[in-house]
């Protein structure tokens, strides 16, 4: 209710609902005709303090916890913005988090996944523009629950097949299934965790994935094309603070011991992934 009320008082219409029906509904209203363009906001310095912060605060957690960074925050910022502008900004903001972890963590990411991730994501890219999927979003929830619960509590799953191969076709089913649901970081992390045992791995190897991942839908949606010119501030500052967090993150990540990291990372996971079945479960009757 409090995020309805805050969309209201921007002036924005949306549906009241839980966070996935209004982040659908927000991809739905920018995407319906191809090349919308977002009217002109009113981002006053309150909301660049308020998003920076929680910029801040979820890049400290997407490296320390190693997941979750991204939906936290987009479930942050759907309740104090514009709905068309959410998600592209939303994707710029945790883009530049993404390099900003990338450039902080180089020495530990697993360059041999990079270039297989790229290629598939690039097909993903192109596939999931175009392709209409007509599995329901409640079915398509339910799947990426079930299966991230599975990965993440049966590791020996997510190393089946040659890691470049392996990484190929998570980099084109990241962004494929990016065009429909907003949780694809959650999907990506417990296969980065099966393929490697140490946590500075995990961390900065998701970062450099999911950056490229945010690219490549950026390239797909072209937006680019859109006008976010007085988004250009926050996006600015949220990117900034997210570079600080992502710097305060590595710090306390070198302090903190493997197996407490990986009961931290899989508990989150299993939240996550329960959320994904819980938000499926009246539309396809589980309830």
């Amino acid at each position: 209710m409090r995020g309805c009320l805050a969309a209201e008082r921007l002036g924005s219409l949306r549906p009241c609902g839980s966070l996935t029906t209004q982040v659908r509904w927000q991809r739905d209203s920018v995407y319906k005709n191809g090349m919308e363009i977002l009217a002109p906001a009113d981002v006053g310095p309150l909301l660049i303090v308020a998003l920076s912060v929680a910029s801040f605060v979820t890049a400290f957690i997407g490296v320390f916890t190693g997941a979750a960074g991204g939906v936290i925050l987009l479930a942050i910022m759907a309740m104090v913005m514009p709905p068309a502008a959410v998600i592209p900004v939303h994707t710029v903001v945790m883009l530049g988090t993404g390099i900003s972890r990338t450039v902080i963590m180089w020495r530990f990411v697993m360059r041999g996944t990079l270039l297989p991730f790229i290629a598939g994501a690039a097909v993903g890219a192109a596939a999931g523009a175009k392709v209409f999927v007509a599995l329901p979003m409640s079915w398509l929830q339910a799947i990426l629950g079930a299966f991230i619960l599975l990965v993440t509590w049966m590791p020996q799953l997510g190393r089946i097949g040659a890691q470049r191969g392996r990484f190929a076709v998570l980099g084109f089913g990241t962004v494929f299934l990016g065009v429909f649901v907003s949780a694809t970081g959650t999907l990506l992390a417990p296969f980065i965790a099966s393929a490697t045992p140490d946590r500075h791995n995990l961390a900065a190897t998701m970062g450099a994935l999911m950056a490229i991942t945010h690219i490549a839908k950026l390239v797909a949606f072209g937006f680019i094309g859109f006008a976010i010119g007085s988004f250009v501030p926050l996006m600015a500052a949220m990117i900034a603070t997210g570079a600080l967090g992502n710097w305060i993150g590595e710090l306390a990540l070198h302090r903190t011991t493997e197996r407490r990291f990986r009961i931290v990372f899989q508990l989150i996971l299993t939240l996550l992934g329960l959320r994904l079945l819980w938000s499926a479960a009246p539309a396809i009757g589980w309830s």
